[in-house]
């Protein structure tokens, strides 16, 4: 771990790659079954849903159970000074987990970007350096290939993950050394195999990062619990002192049915190549049909 650790400090620096170099690339340990998002983000939104509304339906209950003078005007001007401040709060970190949720969508899609810019910018400098290339072209392509595969599974039921198998894995060391392995025989070729070392590293590192941002979640799972603790109280405030007839009824549904949606937005954001908000995979199959060409 030491000396992986090192490698990774000297990567950041960006220093000069050697020839006796090799890319390290760490294993993958998932962590998908300890996250909030391995439930479904419908499930978890409908038992949001289930328990606000229940909550302004316990409200309605007790306004006829108990005693009248504990709903005086004096009573119910405490409640709504303290539902205000419970309301902002809401507000604030339904906010913050949308903003923190969006942010970390953009992410992930600014890096396979990159890593799709990346793959064409890699085989267009071995093309450039010759037919000596062609071995690592071909790699490449086949590297891509199984990438696509594991990040947009065929199969739902085989599931996603950017980390790579053993034998990517294997292909990807396997490329590193094949362009270190290059024997350039004049000064273009030389400066088109240090740039394609170099675009090798960054294409290592930005995976990884995307495999770092997709197993850290964004979505703190004690926001969630605490956001939709408060919720349930206001919504119990809303039903005490509302007047139970059809269009108060029908106010409270949808307005919770609106704080629901808000959390299945945040938990689809948060799992950006799962459920119906996903990153398109048109950047990385374009590079990929571009591949060898």
């Amino acid at each position: 771990m030491g000396n992986l650790a090192a490698r990774e400090i000297d990567l950041t620096r960006r220093r000069p790659l050697r020839q006796s170099d090799e890319l390290t690339i760490p294993v993958h340990v998932p962590t998908a079954l300890r996250r909030l998002e391995s439930v479904s983000a419908w499930a978890v939104s409908s038992i949001l849903f289930v328990c606000v509304f229940g909550g302004a339906l316990l409200g309605i209950l007790l306004r006829f159970v108990l005693p009248k003078h504990n709903l005086s005007d004096e009573s119910k001007d405490v409640v709504r000074l303290g539902m205000g401040l419970v309301a902002t709060m809401a507000a604030l970190v339904l906010g913050l987990l949308v903003a923190s949720a969006k942010s970390s969508f953009d992410a992930q899609k600014s890096g396979l970007d990159q890593l799709s810019a990346n793959l064409i910018l890699l085989d267009s400098t071995l093309a450039q350096y010759g037919p000596e290339a062609q071995d690592s072209r071909n790699l490449l392509r086949r590297i891509v290939s199984d990438g696509l595969r594991l990040i947009w599974p065929q199969q739902e039921s085989e599931g996603h993950t950017f980390a790579p198998s053993t034998t990517t894995m294997a292909s990807e060391r396997t490329l590193f050394k094949t362009i270190q392995e290059l024997t350039p025989e004049n000064d273009k070729q030389r400066r088109l195999q240090s740039v394609a070392l170099q675009i090798a590293v960054d294409l290592t590192r930005t995976r990884w990062l995307l495999v770092a941002q997709e197993e850290s979640s964004p979505i703190p799972t004690l926001f969630l619990v605490i956001l939709a603790q408060w919720l349930v109280i206001l919504f119990i405030s809303f039903g005490l002192f509302a007047p139970p007839n059809r269009i108060v009824i029908a106010a409270l549904i949808a307005c919770a049915l609106s704080v629901s949606d808000a959390i299945f937005l945040i938990l689809e954001l948060a799992e950006p190549f799962d459920g119906l908000i996903q990153i398109s995979s048109a950047p990385l199959r374009n590079a990929f049909e571009l591949l060898g060409q």
